[in-house]
């Protein structure tokens, strides 16, 4: 991925989710910012009995949005492909933060607990009025 492209991601705080319910339709979340980021493969921690995991358990087709806004300018990459949900221990180990315990009462290993793998196909990137799409 494009240095520039990862630095924006990488600064962003929030990213927002897709995924396509049970008549089709689209569905968007925002969540916290991914946790790990290898190439163009994003990391994001999410419940397990979340509407968006059985969405995705359902339909792996999915999109994440980041964007940054200024005073003038106005930037976003919109990354189109597949999300997996990941359950298996190590995974959920490696992307894990103290704080978590917040929200998973028995830790790493907290059925309730999983990571999903967005793995990006194509990218639209917006930025000053300019807008270029490629492949991953």
């Amino acid at each position: 991925m494009e240095k520039n492209l990862l630095k924006l991601i990488k600064k962003q705080k929030v990213a927002f989710i897709a995924s396509i319910d049970e008549n089709g339709n689209p569905n968007i979340k925002a969540m916290n910012a991914p946790r790990k980021i290898e190439g163009n493969t994003f990391y994001f921690s999410t419940n397990t009995s979340s509407k968006r995991v059985q969405q995705f358990f359902k339909n792996p087709q999915a999109s994440i949005y980041f964007y940054k806004r200024g005073k003038i300018h106005y930037k976003g990459v919109m990354l189109v492909g597949t999300m997996e949900v990941l359950t298996d221990e190590k995974t959920k180990k490696e992307i894990w933060h103290f704080g978590d315990t917040l929200f998973y009462k028995k830790g790493v290993t907290d059925p309730d607990y999983c990571v999903l793998k967005f793995t990006a196909k194509t990218c639209r990137w917006y930025s000053d009025l300019k807008t270029d799409e490629f492949e991953l």
